[in-house]
């Protein structure tokens, strides 16, 4: 083993796990029981006491037509983000495998975006769609074309999707990246020597070795697309225009604290962590070889199997 002893693991497992029980479970725990009452504040002054309304929270959640259009563009993201988030990661990190030359300035570049504040890409972006002076205006007014409201209710939500892609496809490039550079260069010169050109070499060789590697790119980016706030809160602020921008964050955002709806916010709070439990054990599911899982069970059968013979055989030696 790699460690015999295990104690000194503990000294800093504990910390880190005191850390997620004190920020993280208990308030989610906390959250769970305020979505069950009326809460007239964010907190329960002295002398005061909340309604208990069990699960009227719950059943207006599901009758919620705002919800249902937070929770489509939720999904539509989720989509959106494994096709051109891992997608497009995926085919800059090959391409730039390739590249012997300025590869560092290249990883730069397309990481740069990942460094910059949501909050400056959102407020850039706004400019850019700007109908009065923005800069996609001002370039169809050059060319002698009537300015466009890039924020209408027709075009907003793609308007929106668009800046929150590319601000992450550098996080993915660099997963991904990674991946590919272990890959051992023998397979690749193996490859190429029984006639294997670049384009197969991606699908027969790449992409099956860097399953592991995508399962991760694949669930950071579906649950990240559940959480989405900072960007389109920027852009969008309220879900404009005419509610048709909300996710399910920044609906929740607008009912706890713009609406001081703490108890709904709270509810739909568990919703959006319910599903992303559900979407990832899901993927994972998906994902997962069915001759690996048989093997996983197998293995800890006959672990068990022989724990058990083993505890057998010490009662039996302690008995004799």
């Amino acid at each position: 083993m790699l460690y015999k002893k295990k104690w000194p693991l503990l000294i800093f497992l504990v910390p880190g796990l005191l850390f997620m029980l004190v920020f993280l479970y208990i308030p989610f725990l906390e959250n769970i029981k305020n979505s069950f009452y009326d809460m007239a504040a964010i907190v329960k002054m002295p002398g005061t006491d909340w309604e208990f309304i069990g699960l009227d929270n719950y059943k207006r959640m599901f009758t919620d037509p705002d919800v249902r259009t937070a929770l489509i563009n939720s999904v539509k993201m989720m989509v959106l983000t494994v096709i051109f988030e891992v997608g497009i990661a995926f085919v800059l990190a090959v391409m730039v495998t390739q590249v012997k030359r300025l590869q560092q300035f290249f990883r730069t570049v397309y990481f740069f975006p990942v460094v910059i504040s949501a909050t400056a890409i959102g407020l850039l972006f706004k400019l850019f769609y700007n109908y009065n002076g923005g800069m996609l205006n001002q370039i169809l007014e050059f060319f002698g074309k009537e300015p466009v409201n890039w924020l209408s209710p027709e075009l907003a939500f793609i308007m929106v999707c668009i800046p929150t892609l590319w601000s992450y496809i550098g996080f993915y490039f660099v997963i991904l990246l990674t991946g590919l550079s272990d890959i051992p260069d023998d397979v690749y010169e193996a490859a190429s020597i029984d006639g294997c050109n670049r384009f197969k070499q991606v699908f027969y060789i790449t992409l099956p070795m860097m399953k592991p590697v995508f399962f991760t790119s694949v669930t950071l980016a579906v649950t990240g697309a559940l959480k989405v706030f900072d960007l389109p809160w920027i852009m969008v602020p309220n879900g404009a225009p005419q509610g048709v921008t909300h996710f399910l964050g920044t609906y929740m955002y607008q009912q706890a604290f713009g609406l001081n709806n703490y108890d709904y916010g709270s509810t739909l709070a568990v919703l959006i962590v319910l599903l992303g439990i559900a979407v990832s054990r899901g993927i994972g599911f998906l994902t997962d070889d069915p001759e690996e899982r048989r093997n996983r069970k197998e293995t800890r059968r006959r672990e068990r199997a022989m724990k058990k013979a083993a505890q057998l055989a010490e009662k039996k030696g302690g008995a004799a």
